[in-house]
């Protein structure tokens, strides 16, 4: 199971998943202050659900490895979460700059606003995905291949 390089490709996709559940992606800076304010994963909970989701998928796709089929559909789903982890923190970026969506009760319109160098994190879970994906496929060409030689 942890032998095969997908599976050593997914194990480290939940060590990078998990290490994002406790860094924050984006801080902003006030136009009035001079400290910046973090956006944590878990202070939005739809940002936190697919932030925790990354890297239980990962982890359950590394112990499908008798379901080929299935664990490359589930790499899609997980390249999909990662995405979608993307598109929620655009939003919330762009909610807590408009004004719409405060911060630790502080209404933050007009922020300047930064990414961390760990916003990149779910870009690199999305690569290690898709190469494990390619992987599993490959694993299940040559046993389909051996099947046809019997």
């Amino acid at each position: 199971m942890i032998q095969r390089i997908q599976s050593l490709y997914l194990l480290v996709v939940v060590i990078l998943g998990t290490l994002l559940c406790f860094l924050s992606p984006v801080q902003f800076l006030a136009p009035t202050a001079t400290e910046y304010i973090v956006l944590s994963a878990f202070s939005k909970w739809p940002l936190a659900v697919m932030t925790l989701a990354i890297p239980l998928l990962a982890l359950v796709i590394i112990f499908l490895y008798r379901h080929r089929l299935l664990q490359a559909r589930l790499c899609i789903m997980n390249v999909i979460f990662c995405l979608g982890y993307y598109a929620l923190l655009a939003l919330y970026v762009a909610f807590v700059v408009k004004g719409y969506e405060p911060i630790n009760d502080i209404v933050l319109a007009g922020a300047d606003w930064y990414l961390n160098i760990w916003a990149a994190l779910p870009l690199v879970n999305i690569v290690l995905t898709m190469m494990a994906m390619r992987r599993i496929l490959k694993d299940e060409a040559l046993v389909r291949a051996a099947d046809r030689l019997r």
